[in-house]
């Protein structure tokens, strides 16, 4: 089983500057970067480390994830949003999974063992929209299986197999959950295991709450009706 480590990056140095030197290359086949459209110095900061870089081919998270499960020459891949949020050693668990037989594995924010970002307050509104998104997957598309509770957690992996069983659509930013549907739909095997998240070191998310969770809403009716 050979393991490939895909950064995912846009305008992300300040946690590339914190995350990359972590990282103990020994561990992954592969490492390499999606980046779609860094101008902070990002791309320069990863080449400069010796890490390949493979431009977006087209706008999206969705995207994004199909040119990092396209550029894998491993048997399998993590997702990893270098932010400075997520422990980097988290990313060797991964391995021991797939070893194990499992086809999608996601580092989970969501589990009793876990540490999420708005655990220190009284009002959670990502935390509850997550669970609720978890559940409504479980509900609609669960057969068997373990349950995947962190259904918007960017930090996952799959094989390459799998995730091509998957055919990821292109409503973006849908993949995550798509995901978790998707394995639910082909019965893969799959497990979350519990990791610590803080607040990311520099800037702010990419995506707009309310916006983003109508979307994700949107594409949880259209994989209802979708077929396969």
């Amino acid at each position: 089983m050979t393991v490939g480590l895909c950064l995912l990056t846009w305008n992300e140095i300040a946690g590339c500057k914190h995350d990359v030197p972590l990282i103990d290359r020994s561990k992954f086949e592969q490492i390499y970067c999606i980046d779609g459209g860094s101008t902070d110095g990002t791309v320069e900061y990863l080449r400069e480390q010796g890490i390949e870089i493979y431009p977006q081919t087209s706008k999206g998270l969705n995207q994004a994830c199909k040119d990092g499960a396209d550029n894998c020459k491993c048997d399998a891949f993590v997702f990893f949003h270098p932010k400075g949020s997520i422990p980097v050693e988290d990313t060797y668990k991964f391995r021991a999974y797939y070893e194990q037989g499992y086809e999608f594995v996601v580092g989970s924010r969501m589990m009793k063992e876990s540490t999420n970002e708005e655990d220190t307050k009284l009002l959670k509104p990502r935390k509850w929209f997550v669970l609720f998104l978890g559940l409504a997957a479980k509900i609609l598309f669960k057969k068997e299986g373990n349950t995947i509770w962190d259904a918007l957690h960017g930090f996952r992996g799959m094989t390459v197999e799998a995730f091509r069983k998957c055919d990821i659509s292109d409503r973006s930013p849908s993949v995550d959950i798509e995901m978790v549907c998707r394995s639910y739909k082909l019965r893969l095997k799959r497990i979350e295991f519990p990791t610590r998240e803080s607040a990311r070191i520099a800037g702010g998310t990419h995506f707009k709450a309310f916006a983003t969770g109508k979307k994700l809403l949107r594409y949880l009716v259209w994989e209802i009706g979708r077929k396969g």
